[in-house]
């Protein structure tokens, strides 16, 4: 065995700093978060090959008074704790006192610094952990800080790192965080001498959130607030129409913080699965205000991720606050004008996304653990919601007003209402009524039966057998009756009246095949998906002629609903176009 040694301070600062600093972003992350917890009302950052070559960040805080400058740079020095008691009150986004160090460990950083009662500044320079000078010199109050050459003296760390672009593109997702998470603070963010984005720091998250994302987004949020004793909740709930691939877009801002949260994104997804297709993730802007004492984020070195001590209420109260915000929308999703194709954009590399360790989860792993838990909690103790429409498409009082025009495709049927033409799927329409139907009769307890003459006969294994007999109750609630046969055979006798000739028993062996994969299942909800599916192979398909009688009858049971928007596996049922979308592409309007 090899004999043990102890690393010199060059060696651990090194090592250290890999924890802190894994790329660019990471140093514009902690030197920004430094800037805000100075009192800074306007921060600039500019970055020059996308950070590798350089990095600025000035701020108008407070500067750092002579004496504390060296301190700045030494290992877990901190102004924002004393004791480990203080690590339960935590109030400022940093708190470790490894920002700095890290950083110098592995560039070349400049400080210029100067305090408002000072006649002078001062300019300390430190290159891979080693002072190289420190001089008085003539700054405006505040603090810059300039890190050239990242990673030049650990070239294995430097080799793993993307192009500039690529690098340049996760800085500029994060200054769009920063924005959003500080509105009363203004930003001007440069990329290679040329302003990228710009806040006004007037307060304001809706202009900030049209700097960020464009014009068009506001028009597709509802307006979020909650308020309890412990917790507050404002925000931004995007219509499903807004749903993207992953779940970058859910974005959660607790005391300021931008946070990973498996709690917050659990319950943010719970609130949005009756209206998303699967693997579509909400589009949530939302702000928590929580007593620091009741948080722990001293988790990681990054600080992103976060630990509740109430959980449990935590996911309460932000599926409740989202349910409410999307029932009390119209959901119907706007048809977009298609606009002239612009001229083809310059080559360039696409920014390659780097996940969050808990982004590589699986939906199922993010919800199931504690939080199946919160999800019956959810169901049970949120309030029923009412879907408010006092007005619209959707309203009782306009369903007179409503013109069928007539069918096309044999599949999609045209509703003129005021100055809108409603599209909607015969199909998905027909799936999603279906499907309330039969969760209704599940969860009264009353599912329709319809009795099979002659039965249908299925064989089971071992397991499957055992999966039968050990939830028997559930398909009886479900509306089956299975008798036994013989040997491994079993006769379903009857089946739910919507399954009634369809492919019985291959529904049958679904739901068998889920128990065996799962284990017992208790409640008939927790089969979802298969009734969807059941619904799906029940309704009218596309190509098929249906009277207007018919359609009508469809029409208006689809939106006496309280989600009318989405088929049970998320796809839209409506869609609208508005008079002046259509006077557009005829370029009667431009």
């Amino acid at each position: 065995m090899a004999g043990i040694n102890i690393l010199d301070d060059s060696t651990i600062n090194k090592i250290a700093a890999g924890e802190v600093i894994e790329r660019p972003v990471s140093v514009v992350k902690e030197l920004v978060e430094n800037s805000i917890d100075s009192g800074a009302a306007n921060i600039s950052i500019e970055i020059k090959g996308g950070g590798i070559d350089y990095i600025r960040i000035t701020d108008n805080g407070s500067g750092i008074e002579r004496a504390d400058i060296p301190k700045a740079f030494v290992r877990h020095a901190t102004s924002k704790i004393r004791s480990i008691e203080d690590l339960m009150n935590i109030a400022s986004l940093g708190f470790r006192g490894e920002a700095l160090s890290s950083i110098a460990a592995v560039a070349d950083v400049e400080l210029m610094t100067k305090t408002a009662g000072s006649i002078l500044g001062y300019r300390y320079c430190i290159r891979g952990g080693r002072e190289m000078s420190f001089d008085e010199a003539g700054v405006v109050d505040g603090t810059t800080v300039i890190v050239r050459n990242l990673f030049y003296n650990t070239p294995a760390r430097r080799k793993f790192l993307k192009s500039a672009a690529t690098e340049g593109s996760y800085i500029t997702e994060l200054v769009e965080k920063l924005i959003l998470s500080h509105p009363d603070i203004s930003f001007k963010y440069v990329i290679n001498g040329s302003v990228k984005l710009a806040s006004d720091g007037k307060g304001d998250v809706t202009s900030d959130i049209y700097s960020v994302f464009g014009r068009d987004i506001i028009n597709r949020f509802a307006e979020v607030s909650y308020t309890s004793e412990n917790c507050t909740i404002s925000g931004f709930a995007g219509k499903p129409e807004t749903a993207r691939g992953n779940r970058n877009y859910e974005l959660f801002f607790v005391n300021g913080r931008l946070v990973k949260s498996r709690v917050l994104s659990a319950a943010a997804e719970e609130a949005y699965k009756p209206y998303l297709m699967l693997h579509k993730f909400p589009f949530v802007i939302l702000y928590l205000d929580i007593p620091p004492e009741l948080l722990d984020i001293n988790v990681h070195p990054a600080k992103t991720e976060i630990r509740f001590m109430e959980e449990r209420l935590v996911y309460l109260a932000v599926a409740d606050t989202l349910t409410r915000g999307i029932t009390r929308t119209e959901l119907i999703p706007q048809a977009v004008t298609v606009p002239e194709s612009p001229a083809p954009a310059p080559a360039q590399e696409p920014p390659v996304h780097v996940p969050e360790p808990f982004e590589t989860r699986k939906v199922q792993d993010y919800q199931e653990m504690a939080y199946t838990g919160y999800r019956e909690a959810v169901r049970q103790e949120m309030p029923v919601q009412e879907t408010l429409f006092s007005e619209g498409f959707l309203a009782e009082e306009n369903k007179p007003k409503h013109r069928i025009i007539g069918q096309v495709f044999k599949t999609y049927w045209i509703i003129e209402f005021e100055d809108k033409m409603y599209i909607i799927d015969q199909h998905a329409a027909h799936e999603k009524v279906m499907y309330e139907r039969i969760i209704k009769e599940v969860k009264r307890g009353k599912v329709t039966s319809q009795l099979l003459s002659p039965p249908v006969i299925v064989s089971l294994n071992a397991s499957e057998e055992a999966a039968l007999h050990d939830n028997i109750n559930v398909f009886e609630e479900m509306g089956f009756t299975v008798e036994s046969f013989g040997g491994r055979e079993y006769a379903l006798t009857s089946v739910p009246a919507e399954l009634f000739r369809l492919t019985e028993q291959d529904y049958f062996l679904s739901i068998i095949d889920d128990l065996v994969q799962n284990n017992r299942i208790r409640d008939p909800m927790e089969v979802k998906d298969r009734i969807a599916t059941m619904a799906c192979k029940a309704a009218i398909k596309g190509n098929t002629a249906i009277t207007f009688a018919e359609a009508d009858a469809l029409i208006s049971e689809l939106l006496s609903l309280d989600n009318p928007y989405n088929c049970p596996h998320g796809r839209p049922t409506i869609i609208a176009y508005s008079a002046s979308d259509l006077d557009k592409m005829f370029k009667r309007i431009v």
